[in-house]
């Protein structure tokens, strides 16, 4: 009896584990996420909420790269391939995107910046990536992304010999079950309007 009394507990302790290390597998991609957002660790770009008070002297070139994920029919790329800009300055460079496909289609940008110790300096105020974009058969857009080089940058040791930031993005699309109830809601709006 006592036997079987130890191989219950053991038997729920081992549940326990795994029903444990199933959420914090799912726990695992936000909280990476996050870390990365907020120490600009594997080149993630920070959120600025106000452009810096003084421009320095200190210029630096951003090339801009774009990328779409495998099986994604759409064209992106960037209006101009880099641009030169001095430390705190705000800058607004685009990217376009066209839907090559019948469908409309829900996609969404990752981005990071090269190299990768850069990112924590350089901060976004505005940006296309922080929404999904959708985009209706055959159309084109022009996406806008608003950043600073933080001055912060000159004090860094490390990146004294750095002058060129490199900003990239892909494009995913979104779930289908997302382009699904985006079909659904304009048939719907569709057959109101009519």
């Amino acid at each position: 009896m006592r036997a079987r009394g130890r191989y219950s507990i053991t038997g729920l302790s081992l549940a326990a584990l795994v029903v444990g290390m199933v959420g914090l597998s799912y726990a695992a991609v936000p909280l990476y996420d996050l870390f990365c957002r907020a120490t600009g660790y594997g080149g993630t770009t920070m959120v600025a909420t106000e452009v810096p008070i003084q421009i320095g002297e200190r210029e630096m070139t951003v090339r801009f790269n774009a990328n779409v994920n495998r099986g994604l029919p759409w064209r992106f790329r960037p209006v101009q391939g880099s641009v030169t800009v001095r430390v705190g300055e705000p800058t607004l460079a685009f990217y376009r995107v066209e839907n090559t496909s019948e469908q409309t289609i829900v996609g969404t940008a990752t981005y990071n910046v090269t190299p990768l110790k850069a990112g924590e300096y350089f901060s976004k105020i505005d940006c296309f990536c922080f929404t999904e974009q959708v985009l209706q058969p055959g159309e084109t857009s022009e996406l806008p992304v608003s950043f600073f080089v933080d001055p912060s940058i000159v004090d860094d040791p490390e990146m004294d010999r750095i002058t060129t930031l490199t900003l990239s993005y892909t494009f995913f699309e979104v779930g289908t079950s997302a382009r699904e109830q985006l079909s659904s809601t304009n048939q719907l709006a569709g057959s109101v309007i009519n």
